[in-house]
Order: structure tokens, then C-alpha cells, then sequence
């Protein structure tokens, strides 16, 4: 069998790679089942031989005798954020029918508030694999010992948790968006004055890298600007309000902004009513429906997109893969985030059904 660059013998995750479908449908086409074009099907085949791939006839007789059991557990707040990673992680499990996937969603109330209580009254350990938004990996000391006794697969989304056991991580690169935001916003504001970080709890891994890559990319390529101290809003949108007018009132020459998650409304509504929204470039997080009026109109120069879809479908295809395939992927799957701007902001309103 032919060998990929990794030394392992080439699988339907090579594959489908290879052609930029999902491994449920070259199941499919290999096994010449429905719901696979005939197109797709001659292209799998041909793909296959490429890479003299050989069935794995135990992995096919579990996967046609079982059912996999996930577990989802996600935020409820913000949920123009989450809904969309939900919808991803859905898409993902219809789209690979033939595996016979069953999903069940579990909701705690923020971002490292509440996940250990839900993921204890659920028994998570009944599933076989389980998809979490980790707030803080201090307080997930348990679920990261029983994973490691009880052999269960867990996939982060959004944030990674490294001290975690954990199967793998899928986000968005956190330090390259902080980066971004500095680089766009550096290159944006010519007069000296002083930017703003709006972020969330800090000791959630995202944010404070977010942080991070704001401030080293800030100091390196943009001088002239000077970082007020960050705010933690910890996604209230009272408290990211509040905290927005009293950074107004109290940085003059405040001259940028960079929410770096997806609360970034009432900080908005917080600049327009200072009447400073004009003099004030701001760069938020993620698109939803109450930000397009801003983007449309210029008063948000950009925004980051941190992909919520692809990153929940990533997860269950690493999933899928470990749990069916025996493939073990790599830890950290960073995706590149996408800037949105008043010129292609209908591109992604189209791609999004937004």
C-alpha cells in the first residue's frame, strides 16, 4: 500500500483531502452507494488508485454495524456566534449519513461558566466522542482525567484548552486575528493616539491570545499608537457597554477599537451615542445581523471572521475519523480568519445566507 508523507498508509481521509469532499462521500463512492454523482464517483475511483488505497475491512464492518454517539457542548451566550459552529457541526453529521451519526447539543450559560455542572449531568461519558468550548482548563481538571481513563475523544472548538486531554483542537487562529487587527489598524490611523481591546474573560486560551498577537504586532509595526489597558466584558453586553462609555470619557485621543469577540454591539451603541464613531476606526469580530447596518454603512472598518461553520465541521470529520478510521489527527487545526470589508461584505452575506 502506498505510503503518504507521514509514513501511514494512505486512507479515505487521504482521499478525500486530496479532492476536497467529505469522507462520507467517498465512502459512498467507494462502496458504491447512493447519493454520489457518477462524476464524483469515477474521480474517487481514479483518486483511490492514485494512492493505492486498500479498504480497512475491520473499520467498514464497525461502521456499518454501530452508530457513533457525540456529545456537543457549547455555549448559550453569544448565540449569533455558536448557532453558526451548531450549524456546521449538523451539516457535517447529515453529510456523512452513512456513518450513522447521532448528535445530541447540550447549552451552559457563557464561556467557561457553567460546562463542568452540564457535561456532569449528562454523563458525557456516554458518548463517544464530545465537541466543548472550553472556558477555563483549571476547572476541567476532572473531565480531563476521566477522557484519559475512559479513553473518550474530545475535540475543542473556538478556544483550545492545551493542558487538556484532548483528541484535537479546531479555531481560528487566535494570535494571527489579534495580529491582523493591529496590522489593519496600524496601517489605517497615521496620528499618534491611543486603540482599545475589548475582549472576553482573559483566562480563556482565545482571548488572550488575541491579546497577544494585538499587542506584539501593535508595538512592532505601529508605533505611534499606545494600548489602553484591556477591558474584560466577559461577553455581558452591560458590562461591555458600560465599559465602552467610560473608555470614551476617558481616552481623548482614543483613535481605534478591536473587539476581539463577537459582543461587540453594545460598544457600538456606546460609540454612536458619544458622537465619535466617525473619528474612531473599529474592527469587531465575526458578522451577524445587527453588525451588517455598521458595515454597510463604514463605522466598522472591518471585521474577523472567525469561521464558527467550517470549524464545526471540521470537528466532527476529526471525529469521525479517529472513531470509525482509527486516524489521529493533528493536535491544532488553525484556520486563517477572513477579513470582511464594506467591498466584499456582500460575498460573505451571500456565502453565509445572511
Amino acid at each position: 500500500m502506498k505510503q503518504n508523507d507521514a509514513g501511514k498508509p494512505s486512507g479515505i481521509r487521504q482521499i478525500a483531502d486530496a479532492l476536497g469532499i467529505s469522507i462520507g462521500t467517498v465512502d459512498r463512492a467507494l462502496h458504491n452507494r447512493s447519493g454520489v454523482s457518477a462524476k464524483t464517483r469515477d474521480k474517487v475511483l481514479k483518486m483511490a488508485g492514485k494512492l493505492s488505497y486498500t479498504p480497512n475491512v475491520a473499520a467498514r464492518n464497525l461502521k456499518l454495524n454501530r452508530r457513533l454517539r457525540l456529545g456537543v457542548y457549547l455555549p448559550a451566550q453569544i448565540a449569533s456566534y455558536y448557532d453558526t459552529l451548531r450549524e456546521g457541526i449538523r451539516y457535517a453529521a447529515e453529510s456523512e449519513a452513512t456513518l450513522h451519526i447521532d448528535v445530541d447539543f447540550h447549552n451552559y450559560p457563557s464561556l467557561g461558566e457553567g460546562d463542568l455542572e452540564v457535561m456532569k449531568k449528562t454523563n458525557w461519558l456516554q458518548y463517544d466522542g464530545v465537541i466543548l468550548a472550553p472556558g477555563h482548563p483549571n476547572q476541567l481538571t476532572d473531565i480531563s482525567r476521566a477522557a484519559t481513563k475512559h479513553n473518550r475523544a474530545i475535540v475543542c472548538v473556538t478556544t483550545d484548552a492545551a493542558r487538556m486531554s484532548r483528541l484535537a483542537a479546531v479555531t481560528a487562529d487566535s494570535f494571527v486575528s489579534g495580529a491582523m487587527a493591529a496590522e489593519l489598524l496600524g496601517g489605517w490611523i497615521a496620528d499618534d493616539g491611543d486603540v482599545a481591546v475589548f475582549t472576553g474573560d482573559l483566562e480563556v486560551q482565545d482571548h488572550a491570545d488575541k491579546l497577544r498577537g494585538f499587542a506584539a504586532t501593535l508595538a512592532l509595526q505601529a508605533p505611534q499608537l499606545r494600548l489602553a489597558p484591556a477591558v474584560e466584558c466577559h461577553d455581558s453586553f452591560q458590562l461591555a457597554y458600560e465599559a465602552a462609555r467610560k473608555m470614551l470619557k476617558s481616552h481623548r485621543q482614543l483613535r481605534g477599537i478591536y473587539v476581539n469577540t463577537s459582543n461587540s454591539i453594545p460598544v457600538l451603541q456606546a460609540l454612536s451615542e458619544s458622537g465619535r464613531m466617525k473619528s474612531i476606526r473599529t474592527i469587531t469580530t465575526d458578522l451577524f445581523p445587527e453588525l451588517l447596518p455598521y458595515l454597510q454603512r463604514g463605522d466598522v472598518s472591518a471585521s474577523l471572521y472567525q469561521r464558527p461553520r467550517t470549524q464545526g465541521k471540521i470537528a466532527v470529520e476529526v471525529l469521525c475519523a479517529f472513531l470509525i478510521l482509527g486516524e489521529v489527527p493533528k493536535v491544532n487545526t488553525h484556520l486563517t480568519p477572513h477579513i470582511i470589508l464594506r467591498s466584499n461584505l456582500s460575498l460573505f452575506m451571500e456565502a453565509l445566507g445572511t
